[in-house]
């Protein structure tokens, strides 16, 4: 139920107030939803300011973890970073023979992008064990002191970017955040 004590219906259940079915989704992630900048926006282009996209993103998170609680909510920006990743994948990096080539691609698109300085701290391509940090990132730098790590999203966009490469599935973890008292955002990509 949610807070309004109506049943949520689960995924593809018949939905009588007028949902559509899973199989109808009008949302289904397409570039289409990015549309065409230079034409919609001549004047003020494809940047805004970084608090907008956090007002974006921590108003969504909170509508999320007020509707279904925290651990659902988390599981769901994790599932969004996770196809995200997949398609920031597909559209800007392409395929490479080689995990350095690949992951220097990523760095060098997430750098142009403004997304995020990635570095790699260590890489054991033989286990598949990973560590990166995100310094710089679109999601916490510069925010207090909340005790806890809040890059939900981006753990899932670094393992869709491990899955993209591997065709494995990832799980990637954040272990240090800013929003911890760190000043780098620090992930372990393990296998699943």
């Amino acid at each position: 139920m949610d807070t309004l004590g109506k049943t949520i219906p689960e995924p593809g259940d018949s939905q009588p107030n007028g949902e559509r079915h899973m199989q109808d989704r009008p949302y289904k992630f397409s570039w289409n939803f990015i549309g065409d900048i230079e034409d919609g926006r001549p004047n003020l282009g494809n940047t805004t300011r970084i608090e907008i996209y956090r007002l974006f993103q921590y108003t969504l998170r909170d509508v999320l973890e007020e509707t279904y609680g925290t651990r659902d909510a988390d599981q769901v920006l994790y599932k969004a970073g996770l196809l995200a990743g997949k398609e920031f994948c597909a559209r800007f990096i392409g395929k490479h023979n080689s995990l350095d080539d690949f992951l220097g691609q990523v760095q060098q698109e997430l750098l142009a992008l403004n997304i995020g300085i990635l570095r790699v701290e260590h890489s054991d391509p033989e286990t598949a064990h990973f560590v990166l940090t995100m310094t710089e990132d679109l999601d916490c730098s510069g925010l207090p002191d909340m005790e806890q790590a809040v890059c939900t999203y981006d753990e899932g966009f670094i393992a869709g970017i491990f899955n993209t490469y591997t065709g494995r599935e990832f799980e990637a973890k954040e272990i240090d955040c800013w929003c911890m008292g760190d000043r780098t955002c620090r992930f372990e990509v393990n296998p699943k």
